[in-house]
């Protein structure tokens, strides 16, 4: 029971770091109609150089925080390749953000090197039912939970979450009402930049990054944000803790080497059963 328990809270936290990929990936598309591939770029840049900053003796916080805003700067960066050009289609930005994923990989080959990196998480662990967890996987949860409500109350209270909440839902509305929808595509580029960013130094403590971790980030994330339709932030956030979840109940369990297929079959069942649902509901007479 321990043992189940230990990982199912490592699971979770996996999971939380996935959700922050996928709602990074749900807050662009929303607002810009672009599915950004360049998104586990942004988790892998700010886990770099939290583990550049603390070796050059950087104290934790600010390495942390500054590879966050790195993140940002290199969202708004993809932001501005994929739809700085008025008139650019989703199509075409799609195809942008997979060449900006191919670059980084040069970049961060050049400034990190090919050989995997980490970084010290918060020290120490706890004891719940039995079961020994470490802190910094609970450090996770709680920052994930943290930026998930400020993520609400930044959409629901706040003028610029309107506005982005506003092109999201009627560009054409938001134009006319004065509002630039192109300025706000880039601040939903930057923002997803973030959340990549967040996700990138929790997650460097718990595996070695390196310059082609995005590809596993990517697809998780991707996986959870289409769970959300790439609309519905809540939704993708239990498909990423579906998710994290799966992956550490199979490497737990001996199936360490499938622990990603495994995952992502299971996914795909749910999301079939949630598919022939909304069938049956369509379905039923009026």
């Amino acid at each position: 029971m321990s043992a189940f328990l230990t990982y199912l809270l490592n699971g979770l936290a996996v999971g939380c770091a996935i959700a922050l990929i996928a709602s990074g990936l749900v807050t662009i598309h929303r607002v810009t109609g672009v599915v950004n591939f360049a998104q586990g770029t942004f988790a892998v840049v700010a886990g770099l150089c939290t583990s550049s900053l603390l070796g050059l003796g950087f104290p934790h916080g600010l390495s942390e925080v500054s590879a966050v805003l790195a993140a940002g700067v290199a969202g708004l960066l993809t932001g501005l390749a994929a739809i700085g050009r008025r008139g650019t289609t989703p199509l075409s930005s799609l195809i942008v953000t997979l060449g900006v994923g191919v670059l980084a990989y040069a970049v961060e080959i050049v400034l990190w090197g090919d050989q995997p990196r980490s970084a010290p998480g918060l020290a120490g662990s706890v004891t719940l039912a039995g079961a020994r967890i470490q802190t910094h996987y609970l450090l996770v949860i709680g920052v994930t939970a943290a930026t998930f409500v400020l993520l609400a109350l930044f959409f629901g209270r706040t003028y610029l979450g309107k506005a982005l909440t506003a092109c999201a839902s009627n560009p054409y509305a938001a134009r006319v009402v004065g509002i630039d929808v192109r300025r706000m595509g880039l601040l939903a580029f930057a923002l997803g930049g973030v959340l990549g960013g967040i996700a990138g130094v929790l997650v460097t403590p718990l595996r070695p990054i390196s310059f082609d971790t995005d590809v596993t980030l990517i697809v998780n994330g991707f996986a959870a944000a289409v769970f959300g339709a790439l609309t519905r932030p809540v939704i993708a956030l239990a498909g990423a803790l579906l998710l994290g979840v799966a992956e550490t109940m199979a490497a737990g369990y001996g199936y360490g080497s499938h622990q990603l297929e495994v995952a992502l079959g299971l996914m795909i069942l749910v999301m079939i059963v949630q598919a022939s649902r909304r069938s049956a509901i369509s379905e039923e007479p009026a």
